[in-house]
């Protein structure tokens, strides 16, 4: 075991605002200070965003008060157009009386048009940004931050998702005594229609399930995640793959597998991968560089783009520009404690696919308030501290609601993309088969152009390879740790 695993790093959180009192102690010239400086950031910020968003977001009510505009919008004339009666007089959900339910829900979407699933400050087209607006517009919810909510993954920019699972209290028909009665979850509000009406046609709630415990975390008592990279056979190696395969599945030390956030407290690379396997996608192959393949990975948590890291060295494997034990190679931090560069596999790929909880949540009542998420999915080993709030021997899960009317519109909806999609491909097919036809006729070439997996490797080609282990190599965990601390964003204890 590495110096740095055996060490306890935290991240040295400076207090972003004071309290009350110690604000009431200051001087009049160190408050107007304090407030210049304040709006000198929220100027800032604004700027980003007016970057950021679309035009359509900059229309949004929302946004007026934000960019400091008139509630009353002008028209070309210059004279103010009167708000609408319905608006004038809408009146705010009373959420006093409202009851709420701790559940889960499964949200299935296509990454690819945004900027990854948590929200950011300098941009509102994300996952979670939409997912939130259509929470508060069907006042399920009353905010983010009262609303008890984690998520089980956290993916990138492009990446795509069939089993996101969020944990979050909404509003419920029903007090909480009754609200696991079968007759109670069957009248429940629909909360997958109610959202799915409102959210993106790319972006839809498939299921929920009523939860017993009300600490009940889509994050910390997720067991196991599953994704899939999906990619074309090409001119890959495909059994050499599968055996590359076999040298992840283990305990082991990633750095070599991920990129490193150091400075957001991850210090600890150790993950427990379960099973890693390269499949076929259809039953019927062709036997030629268009049949599609994936690569499923399941572990109890994943590093900041660990499976694009692992996908890109498979690569390298599949092209026989590497032998598979150079993954065993990499595993071994004491020989390679230093990552050779390399860059990861393309995004747009890769798919959330499964996710299994355990029955009953190690988490309590009295847990302390988590701290903020790491710019990756860390998450804790199964069996981790807590006590139950269910003492007894019954689940804190349920069963998955499904409603039919709302699943054959997903299908529906899923069949459009499809479509869209397979209209494109076939088109492209034809032309492939026509110019690689012109090239058979015209130049009798005896080996056939397989470069359907270049768009992957999302890097320039070089033109003579160099081997993995020779590369340049990036800084070692422990100077990493060194250099945070001296900036003061790391502490060592």
């Amino acid at each position: 075991m590495s110096t740095a695993s055996q060490q306890k790093v935290v991240i040295n959180k400076r207090v972003k605002g004071l309290p009350r009192e110690a604000l009431e102690k200051l001087s009049q010239k160190e408050l107007i200070d304090k407030i210049v400086q304040l709006e000198a950031y929220n100027f800032q910020l604004r700027n980003l965003l007016q970057k950021k968003i679309t035009d359509q977001d900059k229309n949004n009510e929302e946004y007026a008060v934000l960019f400091g505009k008139d509630a009353d919008a002008t028209d070309a004339t210059g004279s103010k157009e009167p708000k609408t009666t319905s608006r004038a007089q809408q009146r705010k959900f009373d959420w006093s009386n409202a009851h709420r339910r701790h559940v889960l829900l499964k949200v299935s979407y296509f990454g690819w048009d945004y900027q990854g699933l948590a929200c950011q400050e300098d941009s509102n087209d994300t996952i979670e940004s939409h997912l939130f607006r259509a929470l508060t517009r069907t006042c399920l919810i009353e905010s983010r931050a009262t609303s008890n909510y984690h998520r089980c993954g956290r993916t990138d920019k492009e990446v795509s998702a069939f089993c996101q699972v969020i944990s979050i209290d909404l509003r419920s028909k029903h007090p909480p005594e009754s609200q696991l009665d079968a007759t109670s979850v069957s009248s429940e509000i629909d909360y997958c229609g109610l959202l799915n009406r409102v959210l993106p046609k790319n972006i839809q709630c498939v299921a929920w399930m009523p939860l017993r415990s009300p600490v009940y975390s889509a994050r910390f008592d997720c067991v196991a995640r599953s994704y899939r990279y999906y990619f074309p056979r090409g001119d890959l190696d495909i059994p050499a793959m599968q055996e590359a395969c076999n040298y992840l599945v283990r305990h082991a030390d990633f750095r070599n597998f991920c990129k490193m956030d150091v400075h957001n407290g991850v210090t600890n690379y150790t993950r427990n991968l379960q099973s890693a396997r390269v499949e076929a996608c259809e039953e019927r192959l062709t036997d030629s560089g268009y049949d599609m393949y994936f690569l499923e990975i399941q572990a109890n948590a994943f590093l900041w783009h660990q499976i694009r890291c692992i996908m890109a060295v498979l690569l390298l494997v599949g092209q026989k520009k590497e032998k598979p034990s150079v993954v065993n190679d990499l595993l071994d931090v004491e020989s390679n404690p230093c990552k050779p560069q390399y860059t990861p596999a393309l995004g747009l790929p890769l798919n959330l696919f499964r996710c299994d909880f355990r029955d009953k949540t190690t988490r309590s009542l009295t847990h302390p308030e988590d701290a903020g998420d790491d710019a990756m999915d860390t998450g804790p080993e199964e069996g981790g501290p807590g006590t139950d709030d269910n003492p007894s021997k019954e689940s804190d899960v349920t069963e998955w609601v499904y409603n039919e009317e709302n699943l054959q519109k997903l299908i529906e909806n899923t069949q459009c993309e499809w479509a869209q999609f397979s209209v494109k491909s076939t088109m492209i097919r034809n032309v492939l088969q026509q110019l690689e036809k012109l090239l058979e006729d015209n130049f009798k070439t005896a080996e056939k152009v397989q470069a359907q997996v270049i768009l992957l490797q999302d890097s320039v080609k070089p033109r003579q390879y160099q081997p993995l282990l020779e590369r340049k190599r990036c800084e070692s965990l422990e100077n990493r740790i060194e250099h945070f601390v001296k900036k003061q964003r790391l502490i060592v204890k």
